[in-house]
């Protein structure tokens, strides 16, 4: 598990332009939700192109805990044999989750409104961050919780003996309270009414449709309602995961900030309640062509063209958040290469995320050289231009994934070598960063 054991220290040396083809590995939202639903079908669900990182592993652990069969057959390809909805039988032992928040909020629903008692528990990390907003919808449809003061895990969770459906207004933007939701709803009678006031990246409620949920979606003056039939029998699938941009946006940051870089990255998902951190650079003024647009497991991707950019700095509406809220970080990275500050409001939920992205941005940033503002729900980078920052610092991870692959990226195009201080937890979402991006010339080492 990331974060077990000694640290491993990576330096980040700038080293000539990044050229080639970076094949980024499965979407982690899609490749979660491929799992899940496998188990609750009746039948062989076949998934090609699942992402094998530490966080969706746990969640195939998970759903083998409550009785599906699930077996990889080579790099990527996996089958879940599921037990359907109402089907999960009760875990012999506690599940670890390791360092998931979306892999344990998922679960968690999804075993809500079955009879079956399961304990949830998590690395540091994930037992430091907030469970309430999720255990709090799933008592309204009878489930209980029982846990550490506050809402932290570990958490006892009893399935609801006989489930009601709910009606629910998610009180912030998230994806994860949304679908655990949804996922509840499955085995609960009548119709679970979902309404999100600022659209979410909308995974589950695609993937509840191809798997044969009854499912609708309106928007209306209070926002996207979402209404879904319970008690389907889902079909089994084929799922073929794209490749996900979130795990893209390193290289292609890398790329922007690299002189001379000039790199493709192909097949990556173009959701376009995924698709803030790009609508954001092209208004930064990146050269990124989105080429063979096409449907894959139905989403749209397409294959990135990204070439080093003069970049600018732009004020990044707050109603994108939900679109890029991954992202964050390696922007705040690339931010540092613009000309004049890059403004990010609306983003507080980066505070509760695998640490404070926010502080821990700014915090290293700083010590290379970047002028940072923080508050409780934004942060403003000075940038500093594409030949502007120093670098020259050690940076602390803080066993976060996306804080350690930010730094990675952008000591990439500093003056001075970068340092993170532990490289372990990249290993919980992109498990070969490090090999795809010395493939691309980066030079990283030990």
């Amino acid at each position: 598990m990331a974060g077990q054991g000694e640290a491993v220290p990576i330096r980040a040396i700038a080293n000539g332009p990044l050229t080639g083809e970076a094949q980024i590995p499965g979407d982690k939202s899609v490749s979660h939700r491929a799992l899940i639903l496998g188990a609750l079908a009746v039948g062989e669900t076949r998934i090609s192109g699942l992402l094998e990182g530490e966080d969706v592993i746990d969640t195939g652990k998970a759903m083998r805990a409550f009785g599906a069969t699930v077996e990889r057959h080579g790099p990527g390809e996996w089958s879940v044999h599921g037990v359907g909805v109402g089907g999960f039988r009760e875990p012999q032992g506690v599940i670890d989750f390791g360092n998931s928040g979306t892999g344990v909020r998922l679960v968690m629903g999804a075993m809500a409104t079955s009879n079956v008692t399961a304990t949830f528990t998590g690395d540091a990390s994930l037992c430091s961050r907030p469970m309430g907003r999720i255990v709090d919808p799933l008592a309204l449809f009878g489930a209980r919780a029982h846990g550490r003061k506050g809402g932290f895990l570990p958490i006892t969770l009893v399935g609801a003996e006989n489930p009601v459906p709910v009606r629910y207004v998610t009180p912030m933007p998230s994806a994860q309270v949304k679908s655990a939701v949804l996922l509840a709803g499955l085995n609960a009678p009548g119709t679970t009414i979902v309404t999100e006031r600022e659209p979410t990246r909308d995974h589950t409620e695609r993937m509840l449709a191809g798997f044969g949920a009854r499912i609708e979606t309106e928007v209306t003056p209070e926002g996207r309602v979402i209404r879904l039939q319970g008690h389907p029998e889902l079909r089994p699938q084929r799922v073929s995961v794209p490749r996900d941009p979130s795990s893209a946006a390193f290289p292609v940051a890398a790329a922007l900030i690299v002189e001379g870089s000039a790199i493709t990255v192909p097949g990556v998902s173009r959701n376009p309640t995924r698709a803030g951190f790009y609508e954001t650079l092209l208004e930064m003024g990146a050269r990124i062509g989105f080429a063979n647009v096409r449907e894959e497991g139905g989403e749209p991707v397409a294959d990135l063209e990204v070439a080093f950019s003069a970049l600018q700095g732009v004020e990044v509406p707050p109603e994108r958040a939900a679109s890029m809220i991954d992202e964050y970080p390696v922007l705040a990275a690339l931010a540092s290469f613009a000309e004049g500050p890059t403004v990010m409001r609306g983003i507080g939920e980066l505070r509760v995320k695998e640490c404070d992205r926010i502080d821990a941005m700014a915090e290293g940033l700083e010590a290379c050289g970047v002028s940072v503002e923080q508050g409780p729900d934004y942060m403003i980078v000075h940038g500093r231009g594409a030949r502007g920052v120093r670098g020259g610092a050690t940076v602390r991870s803080r066993l976060d994934h996306r804080i350690a692959m930010s730094f990675l990226c952008f000591g990439l195009g500093t003056e001075q070598e970068v340092v993170i201080d532990d490289g372990r937890p990249i290993a919980t979402s992109f498990p070969d960063f490090t090999g795809l991006m010395r493939g691309l010339g980066a030079e990283f080492a030990g």
